[in-house]
């Protein structure tokens, strides 16, 4: 397994089992912190609209609800869902973690440390930061949270990292 990739980790899905990010091995991903009550919540359509603009391909996005910004996500588990469900959300959507700071989840430590991915050191500054993930699982490049998923920028590069060879 390649350790300058995502695929060394592995995350919690809402009902709590244990999934290996090597599970989405040859997708290109967008990870994505967010927070129900965050301001740019309603990114979470946008997110939708991404996944269905892609439908079909090997694009996968993964949502990490997070409270560490201002206490805005106060959802868990079946609260979680329920949200979710109402919102459309046609993506898997992992149980919460902390993305920064010593508690930070390790897969955004690795997105932290440019010594660790090989190209970035970026902390998640907000809700809605954003990570592309290409077909090897490594960190291509990073979004804020007021950039929106359905821009032209990040539709582009989803389609050449898709274009590229598995």
């Amino acid at each position: 397994m390649n350790n300058s990739s995502i695929y060394q980790f592995k995350v919690n899905k809402l009902n709590g089992e244990e999934v290996s990010l090597s599970d989405y091995k040859d997708k290109v991903l967008l990870i994505v912190n967010t927070a129900s009550q965050c301001g740019f919540a309603p990114q979470l359509a946008d997110l939708v609209e991404l996944k269905k603009i892609f439908q079909g391909q090997d694009f996968e996005i993964l949502d990490f609800p997070s409270n560490d910004f201002g206490g805005q996500e106060p959802l868990s588990g079946e609260e979680l869902v329920s949200y979710c469900e109402i919102q459309h959300v046609n993506f898997p959507v992992f149980d919460k973690i902390r993305v920064r700071g010593p508690y930070a989840h390790p897969l955004y430590k690795y997105f932290a440390d440019k010594k660790e991915n090989g190209k970035f050191s970026s902390t998640p500054r907000w809700n809605f930061h954003k990570f592309l993930i290409n077909r090897s699982g490594v960190v291509n490049d990073f979004f804020f949270p007021f950039t929106k998923p359905t821009t032209s920028r990040i539709k582009k590069q989803i389609t050449r990292l898709l274009g590229s060879a598995k």
